[in-house]
């Protein structure tokens, strides 16, 4: 007995029939009922449907973002970014355009808390590889600068100060094992870095208490010093302070 199977076509042949003369209108919104009720999988098959029978005209490309969101709520990340970078290679004058980069640093930033909920906290992800949050910050940053009037800048800003203190928490932590590892001079530079791109986030004490523990280390006392200097005047209360008062 033959067995046929078709994978990755699960829609075509119930729907192949009842959809035969549908126009790219109906799909759309069948599609966005489906959305809205949140049946993820029926909308992207719906959305997916449309764009291959009619791939051209509003409905399409409406439903080329539309279907990037039903991705991103569906839990397909990577899907959902390819979406949303397509939508803005076809269409970068688009007024809608705006909504594709933040569905794209939305889709990152998921995938960051999903790796941030999977190890257990902030803490253990500064530790981990941080391309997740490099990326995400990248597409809110292209957003807010490209379009600061958006609607959606403001919570972009709002998610790219909340990565910036991860970013830079992760780099405070390669600049510490640098430094218990007997790497000074890398040490320094790390906590350089840090002091220069992430210039308002919490881990700029860290790095200014780093960098003047490695200068002791190597036998600079006057950037030690120095280091302390700065340290005192931004983080007077700082631990760092504690046993030696620069």
């Amino acid at each position: 007995m033959l067995v046929l199977v078709v994978a990755g076509c699960k829609w075509l042949p119930k729907d192949e029939d009842a959809t035969k003369n549908w126009s790219a209108q109906q799909f759309y919104e069948v599609g966005k009922q489906a959305l809205d009720k949140g049946d993820f999988e029926a909308a992207i098959e719906h959305f997916e449907q449309l764009e291959a029978r009619f791939p051209y005209g509003r409905f399409a490309q409406q439903s080329q973002l539309s279907v990037g969101y039903a991705y991103y709520k569906y839990g397909e990340p990577e899907s959902a970014i390819t979406a949303a970078d397509r939508f803005i290679r076809l269409h970068p004058t688009h007024p809608n355009v705006d909504y594709a980069y933040y569905l794209k640093g939305l889709a990152h930033f998921n995938m960051k808390r999903q790796i941030l909920d999977r190890l257990g906290g902030e803490e253990i992800l500064s530790e981990r590889d941080p391309k997740a949050a490099q990326l995400a910050f990248q597409s809110f940053r292209d957003l807010v600068t490209r379009y600061p009037e958006s609607r959606y800048a403001p919570d972009a800003t709002d998610r790219m100060v909340y990565l910036l203190n991860i970013l830079g928490r992760h780099d405070v932590n390669v600049a510490r094992y640098y430094l218990e590892r007997g790497a000074y001079v890398a040490a320094v530079n790390r906590c350089k870095y840090v002091i220069k791109h992430f210039q308002n986030a919490p881990a700029v004490e860290d790095a200014l208490g780093i960098m003047a523990q490695a200068y002791d280390l190597m036998g600079l006392p006057r950037l030690a010093h120095d280091s302390r200097r700065v340290l005192k005047l931004n983080f007077p209360n700082s631990t760092y302070l504690t046993d030696t008062s620069g």
